[in-house]
């Protein structure tokens, strides 16, 4: 695969991240009740970088958790015979929390729907609302993003990649093409 755009450098990921952060404290009329789960890998570098922007924002801590959703997903048996399953680490309840799902890219909806049924395992949030760094289209399930970084049209041939500091010691993303 070969780079075919850039379509986020480091400042413009910042600033969406920034943008997202408002919006769902707009949204959610503040940080009350507010928690944030992101789904591993990326989703939780991501969850983790909105926390630390709605407390420069609000002047408020909010729980963060990490989601693994191996277990949950509809295609586990053609990923692997053994797949990898990772912690999910959430040590806070979420019951009658204004629960905020972050994602680093929304492509056919089916990562989000594995992520919902494995939220259900820890409680009942008051809502589940969906933040997304990328969307790219391409559903397959009635799943929609409430927060989106940038909007993306790619095409089936198309991947996009998310690349974090945290993991990959740059913060960027590009559009890669076979």
């Amino acid at each position: 695969m070969k780079e075919k755009a850039k379509v986020l450098d480091k400042e413009s990921l910042n600033r969406a991240i920034t943008r997202i952060a408002h919006e769902i404290l707009e949204k959610n009329k503040g940080a009350e009740s507010l928690c944030l789960v992101g789904i591993r890998n990326r989703g939780v570098y991501l969850a983790q970088r909105l926390a630390q922007s709605i407390k420069a924002i609000e002047n408020k801590e909010i729980n963060v958790g990490a989601l693994d959703i191996t277990l949950y997903r509809d295609d586990l048996t053609l990923i692997s015979a053994q797949p990898i399953v990772h912690k999910t680490e959430i040590s806070f309840d979420i019951a009658d929390t204004n629960l905020v799902l972050v994602d680093d890219v929304l492509y056919t909806g089916r990562t989000i729907r594995a992520a919902l049924d494995a939220l259900i395992d820890f409680g009942r949030p008051k809502v589940i609302q969906l933040a997304v760094l990328i969307d790219r289209g391409h559903r397959e399930l009635p799943i929609r993003a409430d927060f989106v970084g940038k909007n993306i049209p790619t095409a089936q041939g198309e991947t996009v990649e998310v690349r974090l500091e945290e993991v990959d010691a740059k913060d960027e993303v590009v559009i890669m093409e076979k």
